[in-house]
């Protein structure tokens, strides 16, 4: 297969400094050891600030989705460890088309390995797995400019965590936390943690310890309600009492 294009236009280069990785780069960067270890994590969370069209997190994506096929002995088990290992990477691009082939590449992607899962144990094909996916996707792949951290519309980047809580009755349930991208950084700093990922770093964005947690006051007037894993898709929210 030939190689992708390093640059769409000498303007766009010019006006936005864009030139995309090769495969090969891509591959021994992520390779390395320490981040290796963290792209066969299905539970490490991965921020790449310059995403492009998602070479280095459809990639993750690659190694995350065949650790999920190791790991799990069922199609419901298989399902459930995908979406873990999609839901902590995290991308922020600024230009519109790029982010729009981030977002296609990413479910390409996934799709492809869920189709090959259906296959391996003989299931079936769930919708509720793929819109699942998809407002995962749509969630933690923003456009907007990692430096001011602020979206195209200048409003601020908001990102989702995915909590996912102890397994009950042979189930995961997860819990959304939306946070601002400003804030998670500002939680970092103040963790000692990095305040920013490079595309060969990985940043753990939501790393509040239990009292800091217990400090917040500020809550928004709507939350997620808790669903099964497998009903991320339906987007339940609630009323904070």
């Amino acid at each position: 297969m030939d190689e992708k294009p390093l640059m769409k236009s000498k303007e766009r280069v010019r006006q936005h400094g864009e030139v995309f990785t090769p495969k090969w780069i891509v591959d021994k960067m992520l390779d390395q050891p320490g981040i290796k270890e963290a792209t066969e994590n299905l539970r490490a969370t991965f921020l790449e600030p310059s995403a492009g069209e998602g070479a280095f997190l459809v990639e993750i994506l690659n190694r995350r989705l065949n650790l999920a096929y190791q790991q799990s002995n069922s199609l419901r088990e298989y399902e459930e460890n995908a979406l873990i290992g999609l839901s902590t990477l995290y991308g922020i691009e600024l230009l519109e088309d790029n982010v729009e082939m981030l977002v296609m590449n990413l479910m390409s992607e996934f799709e492809m390995h869920y189709y090959d899962a259906i296959h391996k144990y003989s299931g079936n094909y769930s919708n509720k797995v793929f819109q699942s996916a998809k407002v995962i996707i749509s969630a933690n792949m923003v456009q907007g400019n990692a430096l001011t951290h602020l979206t195209q519309e200048n409003t601020p980047i908001i990102f989702s965590e995915w909590k996912i809580l102890p397994k009950k009755y042979g189930k995961h349930k997860v819990e959304r936390i939306e946070s601002t991208f400003e804030d998670i950084i500002e939680q970092n700093e103040s963790n000692g943690s990095a305040s920013t990922a490079h595309q060969d770093e990985q940043l753990d964005l939501f790393a509040l310890d239990e009292e800091q947690e217990e400090d917040t006051e500020e809550v928004p007037k709507l939350r997620y309600k808790v669903v099964d894993l497998l009903d991320i898709g339906q987007q339940i929210v609630e009323e904070i009492a």
